[in-house]
């Protein structure tokens, strides 16, 4: 797993090695542009509300709500990838820190229609991603949603199958969501799969 330098020297590079992966349908970034699309369509049905983005990363997908007048916040782990979003979205809120460690102290004084991640939760372990999601309902605001687009399979038995198809290049160091175990704490999550590797999960505030 890459740790805070590890991503400080990805960032210049990222936005091609993901373009790469998607344009090949390969794992792991195979969907990569319909899993952004489909949150963008769903926090642009309202109009100008307030995003947290999880892992923003370069500001790929928050660079565009930004622009379409949504009310941006985020929490990033590398400076340099930070660097690169401000300047894509100099008014919005971005702040530096470990999700795993959970929210900086900053956005724990809002509340959020929209709460997304891209890409970003498969650094947490299952139980991590528990405990965090239940802290992230905590700051929605009424009717508010969270949504994660990631590497993602409705059933463990799809994930298995995915992981042998790849073979070595599956990254053991990730954590990919799997809809059917989430479903287990969460029953109201919903779960969309976009392609045979990725897929957006729903979780409504309540």
């Amino acid at each position: 797993m890459l740790d805070r330098k590890g991503f400080d020297l990805w960032a210049d590079g990222y936005d091609k090695s993901v373009g790469l992966s998607e344009e090949d349908n390969s794992y792991p970034f195979a969907g990569y542009k319909k899993v952004l699309s489909s949150i963008y369509n769903t926090v642009l049905c309202r109009e100008k509300p307030t995003v947290l983005d999880i892992g923003f990363g370069t500001g790929t997908l928050t660079a565009k709500l930004y622009a379409h007048g949504c009310e941006i916040y985020g929490q990033d782990f590398s400076d340099r990838m930070i660097a690169l979003a401000k300047e894509k979205m100099p008014d919005a809120h971005l702040c530096q820190g470990d999700f795993s460690q959970g929210l900086a102290v900053p956005l724990l004084q809002k509340s959020y229609d929209f709460i997304i991640a891209t890409y970003s939760l498969h650094h947490l372990t299952d139980a991590q991603k528990i405990t965090f999601l239940r802290s992230l309902r905590g700051r929605l605001a009424d009717d508010g949603m969270i949504l994660i687009g990631d590497v993602a399979f409705q059933t463990k038995a799809d994930m298995e199958a995915c992981c042998q198809a790849v073979g070595e290049e599956w990254d053991d160091e990730e954590f990919y969501f799997v809809a059917e175990e989430l479903e287990r704490e969460f029953p109201d999550i919903q779960f969309e799969a976009i392609s045979h590797c990725a897929g957006v999960l729903i979780l409504p505030k309540s």
